[in-house]
């Protein structure tokens, strides 16, 4: 007797070779369940090195819309006889589990409490096909052809996407197609479908996206305003700079005389890529870099000029794992202090925390207004999950004309009317001073950049209270900026518990799914998603609100716990971390149970959270 049916609402893990093609059926595999209507969270995991290592591919479906991980699998594709041993071990009671049957399995891979889905790919494709690397690759369309009729996923969804995917290479389409119908028909004849857990087409996702955080950072650079990118290559980051590429090579080219409006210069290391950017923002065009932790280490030293200087900058930071080399491949919210304290002596700089591909396009886009309005760095802190898996998201929101923002730029009749321009004045009383561009006139307003120490008038000194006066200024400058970073979400129009909980970037996800399931449980929590650096005065306000809140965060040192108990003077014992530093994105359940052993909530019940045992 088959079991209850679960409708949208399970986790398919997919275990392949890196470099078989199988990221293109994967994806595949996903797009076709968004084209369904159906809420869907895609996490590719893969190796750092070479053709030949293990590769994950994990889907959520979730109807009521969670987008974050979730543990559990319920169906395991394995085709990847190294990762066997294991991949069968973690799989719980009940899940299924799908292989290559061209040879019977292993007896230590059995296990009673499993379903067991062979299909002989390997004997399929040879009897199917002759080319030894159409056999490789059919292998992967065929159990997804497979996976449609077991789990009710939409063929002809499938078929169009090989359409789309094969434009101009149109003799493909024929035998994807026919390697699909491979995988259903055997599924179809073989076993009892569809199984317990299936697909139903929604009309769930309205005008939402499936997106790259990487490529939304780099279309946000676009209409941000950005005609210069300076990089040295980096996982997770490149693809920032190689998106960047593609769409300056679609909106930066002149149509009349095809001539690029663009630079992308690949610097000999990563502080050369930054300076390249300080550079050219200094001149008055809007540039940027992307890297990740080790470049970020390495462009300390321009950050801090950049600071001191007050010269515009923007970098996107996608973070991965470290110290040093770290996880290269793996997800992380680690560079937090690094970042907002980069370089020697007194420095603060701006952080923004995306949550979505959405988030990606504005904040990258407002940066270039934001680094130019405060003459200063700012930081976009995205990370390899959001940057390189693909996002359900709110639809980017592109405006036909943007008045870019430059701040406080002198024209020339402006240093007319002027008795004495001094580039660190405070004029304003705001801690922002007034700058030039070069070129703008031709005998005035006219100074020195420099690292060193100076006054109001950017000549050189090292007078203690000049000194003292300027970096007193910075700190005023400091404050004002609380104003203009993006304010916090808050989920609540009133506090209702003297309990919170914190959060930021990708941890949203998971966060707010256990916030749910405390809600559920008789442990109300009030929410708050922090989105920048410094602290809006909102994030004040919540901290002083609550007696304890639990800030989540995806490392080992509870760098964002540190970063509030260090500008906000809170009492550390008030501030709970909630951390996950095992390089894969943060989970509900581990969140739930983080929160529910902390003193006090042991009363609570986590069993009602999908992989989680009462």
């Amino acid at each position: 007797m088959q079991a209850h049916p679960v409708i949208n609402d399970f986790v398919v893990r997919f275990a392949n070779v890196n470099g078989t093609g199988s990221a293109s059926a994967n994806n595949m595999f996903a797009k076709a369940i968004f084209r369904m209507g159906i809420p869907v969270t895609p996490k590719n995991i893969f190796p750092s090195n070479i053709q030949g290592l293990p590769t994950w591919y994990e889907v959520r479906i979730c109807e009521k819309g969670y987008l974050g991980r979730r543990e559990g699998i319920d169906i395991m594709v394995c085709v990847n006889a190294q990762t066997m041993k294991n991949d069968i071990a973690a799989l719980p009671s009940g899940s299924y589990f799908m292989y290559d049957s061209t040879k019977a399995l292993h007896q230590e891979h059995i296990r009673e409490d499993l379903h067991y889905l062979g299909i002989p790919l390997t004997a399929i494709t040879q009897r199917e096909y002759s080319d030894p690397r159409q056999r490789l690759l059919f292998k992967n369309i065929i159990y997804i052809g497979a996976l449609s009729a077991l789990i009710q996923l939409d063929m002809d969804i499938l078929k169009e996407i090989i359409v789309e995917q094969f434009q101009g290479k149109e003799k493909l389409i024929a035998p994807n197609h026919q390697a699909l119908e491979l995988g259903n028909q055997y599924a179809r004849e073989n076993f009892e479908c569809p199984l317990q857990f299936r697909l139903e087409h929604r009309e769930l996702l309205g005008d939402k996206i499936l997106y790259e955080g990487n490529a939304a950072c780099a279309l946000g650079a676009i209409y941000g305003g950005a005609t210069v990118a300076a990089w040295y290559p980096i996982t997770p980051s490149t693809s920032v700079v190689d998106a960047f590429a593609d769409y300056a090579a679609q909106f930066r080219v002149d149509g009349e005389t095809g001539k690029n409006h663009y630079a992308i210069l690949q610097a000999e290391d990563e502080l050369s890529a930054l300076g390249v950017v300080i550079g050219a923002m200094w001149n008055g065009a809007r540039a940027f870099t992307a890297t990740s932790g080790p470049g970020l280490s390495l462009m300390q030293e321009f950050l801090g000029l950049a600071y001191f200087a007050e010269v515009p900058a923007v970098l996107i930071d996608v973070q991965r794992t470290g110290p040093s080399t770290g996880m290269p491949t793996r997800t992380q919210q680690s560079d937090l202090l690094s970042a907002a304290y980069a370089s020697h002596g007194d420095t603060k700089h701006v952080l923004l925390f995306p949550s979505t591909p959405a988030e990606c396009f504005d904040m990258t886009r407002s940066a270039f207004d934001l680094a130019e309005q405060l003459q200063t760095p700012v930081m976009v802190m995205s990370d390899l999950d959001l940057g390189m898996n693909d996002h359900l998201s709110e639809p980017l929101q592109i405006k036909s004309e943007t008045k870019f923002l430059r701040g406080k730029v002198l024209t020339a009749q402006q240093l007319e009317d002027i008795e004495r321009f001094g580039r660190y004045l405070d004029v304003d009383g705001d801690g922002i001073c007034y700058r030039t561009l070069p070129g703008t006139h031709p005998t005035r307003g006219m100074y020195f950049t420099r690292g060193s120490s100076k006054d109001e008038y950017a000549s050189y000194t090292e007078r203690s209270d000049a000194y003292r006066q300027n970096m007193d200024r910075l700190a005023k400058k400091w404050e004002t900026i609380k104003s203009y970073v993006p304010s916090p979400q808050t989920y609540q129009a009133d506090y209702c518990s003297r309990e919170g909980m914190a959060f930021f970037g990708t941890s949203c996800h998971s966060a707010l799914e256990a916030r749910d399931e405390l809600n559920n449980s008789g442990l109300t929590l009030d929410v708050i998603r922090i989105r920048a650096f410094p602290f809006h005065a909102e994030v004040v306000d919540f901290m002083e609100a609550h007696d304890r809140v639990f800030i989540v965060e995806q490392n080992r040192d509870g760098q964002m716990r540190s970063l509030l108990i260090n500008e906000l003077g809170i009492d550390p014992q008030r501030l709970i971390s909630i951390l996950n530093y095992d390089g894969l994105p943060i989970t509900a359940k581990n969140i739930l149970q983080q929160v529910l052993s902390s003193a006090g909530h042991q009363a609570a019940t986590t069993a009602s959270l999908p992989g989680v045992s009462s």
